[in-house]
C-alpha cells in the first residue's frame, strides 16, 4: 500500500527528499509557494545530480495548501529562521508523523508547541539530511555523496523499534540511508560547530571558498575543533557519535582535512556550502547569534581560530546587503 507523504518546502533539500520518497513508491505531495508549485506541476520534479552526472524527472503533485488532505507522514524542510513563522500552518496538518528536517536550535520549544497545539500529531521526530545544491527556475542541481542520508531521531532516547521500521519502509528500495541518533537535541546543538566556521570562511571569501588561503582553511578546521572541545567541557555528548574525532590528531582528522581541501578547491564546496550561505544569510545569522551566546562562557584563549575567522568576516548587515536575504 502506498503511503501518503507530504514534503513541506520546495528548496533543493526538500526536492531531493521528495525524489527519493517518490522512487520508493510513496504517494508524494509537495507543499510550495504558488510559483514553484506551478512549475513543479507543469515541468515535473527535475533534478540534475552533479556528482552522478545524471538528470531525473518525477511526476509530482504540488499544492499551495493542504486543507482537507491527510498524510501518513510529513517532512517539514525549511530554514531555521522561517520555521517558527510556519508553525501556525504546521499545527493544522492532518498527519500521523511529523519530521522536522534541518537546523533547529530550539527543538524542545518546537516539540512542546506541537504537543500543546497540534494534538492530532502523535509522533514527532527531528532530522538532518546531508545534501546541498541550488534551485533553478524550472529545476534543481543536487550535490550529494552516494544516495545521501538522513540523521534522525527523537530529542532524547532511542526511537521505538516499530517506528524505526515504519520510517525505514518509507525509503525501502532506495539506497538512501536512515541513521538513527540517540539524542537529536545534542545533535542539533553540535552541528553548528561544523557549519559555522565553513560559513564564516565562505563569507570572508565573498561566497567562493576557492579564494581561501591555506591558513584560513586551517583556521576553519581548528575552529570546529575548539568548539567541540568546549562542548565536551559542558558535558554535551557529541552527535553523531565520534564526529569530534574528525577534528583531532589521528587518521580521521587527515581525512577531514582532505575533504575540506576538496570542498574549498572545487565546485562541490560551492554547491554543498557556499550556495547555502549566499541564500540563507538570515538563518546563518540566527545560528551565529545562538552560538555566540553559547560560547561566551569559553575563554577567548580557547577560541583563537574561531575568533580569528569571525573578525575577518563582514558584518551581518553588510551580508544582508550583499546577498539580499
Amino acid at each position: 500500500m502506498k503511503r501518503r507523504v507530504l514534503v513541506f518546502g520546495a528548496g533543493v533539500i526538500g526536492a531531493y527528499l521528495a525524489h527519493v520518497l517518490i522512487e520508493a513508491g510513496n504517494d508524494v505531495t509537495i507543499l510550495a509557494r504558488e510559483e514553484r508549485a506551478k512549475s513543479l506541476n507543469e515541468n515535473g520534479l527535475v533534478i540534475y545530480h552533479h556528482l552522478q552526472k545524471k538528470t531525473t524527472k518525477n511526476e509530482v503533485k504540488a499544492v499551495t495548501d493542504v486543507d482537507n488532505l491527510a498524510f501518513d507522514a510529513t517532512f517539514v524542510v525549511m530554514p531555521y529562521h522561517k520555521l517558527k513563522s510556519a508553525l501556525p500552518m504546521i499545527r493544522t496538518f492532518n498527519t500521523k508523523l511529523l519530521v522536522l528536517v534541518g537546523n533547529d536550535l530550539s527543538p524542545a520549544e518546537i516539540r512542546k508547541d506541537m504537543k500543546e497545539n497540534a494534538p492530532g500529531i502523535k509522533k514527532i521526530l527531528f532530522g538532518f539530511q546531508v545534501s546541498g545544491g541550488k534551485k533553478e527556475e524550472k529545476s534543481y542541481v543536487c550535490e550529494r555523496f552516494g544516495a545521501s542520508w538522513m540523521d534522525i531521531g527523537q530529542l532524547h532516547g532511542e526511537t521505538d523499534a516499530r517506528l524505526k521500521k515504519w520510517v525505514e519502509n518509507l525509503f525501502k528500495g532506495t539506497k538512501y540511508r536512515i541513521n538513527w541518533q540517540g539524542d537529536m537535541e545534542n545533535y542539533l546543538i553540535c552541528h553548528p560547530a561544523e557549519i559555522l566556521p565553513i560559513g564564516y570562511l565562505s563569507y570572508i571569501c565573498g561566497g567562493d571558498l576557492r579564494k581561501s588561503t591555506r591558513s584560513q582553511r586551517r583556521d576553519m578546521f581548528d575552529a570546529s575543533r575548539e568548539a567541540f572541545d568546549f562542548l565536551r567541557t559542558k558535558g554535551i555528548t557529541v552527535y553523531p557519535k565520534g564526529e569530534d574525532k574528525f577534528y583531532g590528531s589521528g587518521v580521521r582528522s587527515k581525512v577531514m582535512k582532505f575533504l575540506y581541501y576538496i570542498m574549498a578547491k572545487s565546485v562541490i564546496g560551492d554547491l554543498i556550502a557556499c550556495e547555502h550561505c549566499r541564500n540563507a544569510v538570515s538563518e546563518m545569522e540566527q545560528i551565529d547569534m545562538f552560538y555566540a551566546d553559547f560560547l561566551k562562557e569559553c575563554p577567548p584563549a580557547k577560541l583563537k581560530a574561531w575568533n580569528r575567522l569571525k573578525a575577518q568576516m563582514p558584518t551581518w548587515d553588510e551580508l544582508h546587503r550583499i546577498y539580499g536575504n
